[in-house]
């Protein structure tokens, strides 16, 4: 079962694939505490917040309410809501406090290419065709590391940017990890801040990485 706080088809607005029509599955829970970060409601799966399935898909606003839902149910869901979009994004919360392997492949049988998008600081576990983003959270109020692992896993490594600290902090988390060799590697301003984009601009240039702008929030969409 997974705990869902909402989904809804969009276009995704940051990363690799920005621009691409995507359904976003929004799983609840997440332990990882990141003080910027912009869906807090998703943190907790508090009793008295768990609801049904038709008020989460009836959402108009960020809330705390959840179901439980299936994998089958999420794509059963997905099937009456007549989404168009193929691109699946599985995010939270932290999705990867899930064994994600049964829901992407739900979504994968039917046609669908899966996309997590995860701190990295949980096991990575679904299917091998799963494009998987690992947005590292480094000392965070959680405190919880982040697994070599899931940067092994990642297809793109999307660092949230505010300070020159952060860029060293990454380069600190992947010395001597070794990576795929196609992997993306991108840096994300931090809330459209002017000096992290100016930042992320120059060492981007500078490295050959990608910029990863957020222009949902550009636009105003969610």
């Amino acid at each position: 079962m997974y705990k869902l706080n909402e989904i809804f088809e969009t276009i995704q607005g940051e990363g690799s694939f920005t621009g691409v029509p995507s359904v976003f599955i929004r799983l609840q829970e997440c332990p990882v505490g990141c003080s910027w970060c912009d869906t807090k409601q998703t943190w907790e799966a508090e009793p008295q917040n768990e609801t049904d399935f038709g008020e989460v898909i009836a959402k108009q606003q960020d809330s705390e309410t959840w179901c439980q839902a299936t994998a089958q149910q999420l794509v059963e869901i997905y099937q009456q809501q007549g989404f168009n979009a193929k691109h699946i994004v599985i995010t939270g919360g932290e999705p990867c406090i899930y064994d994600l392997t049964e829901l992407a492949l739900a979504f994968e049988v039917i046609g669908c290419r899966c996309q997590i998008e995860t701190s990295g600081t949980s096991e990575v576990r679904t299917t091998d065709s799963t494009y998987v983003t690992v947005s590292p959270k480094i000392a965070m109020k959680g405190k919880l590391p982040v697994l070599e692992s899931a940067l092994r896993r990642a297809n793109e490594i999307k660092h949230p940017v505010g300070t020159s600290k952060d860029i060293e902090q990454l380069d600190e988390l992947l010395s001597g990890v070794e990576l795929r060799s196609d992997v993306i590697i991108a840096l994300q301003p931090i809330s459209q801040k002017p000096r992290a984009t100016e930042l992320c601009i120059d060492t981007c240039i500078k490295r050959n990485w990608r910029l990863s702008i957020q222009t949902h929030k550009y636009l105003s969409i969610a």
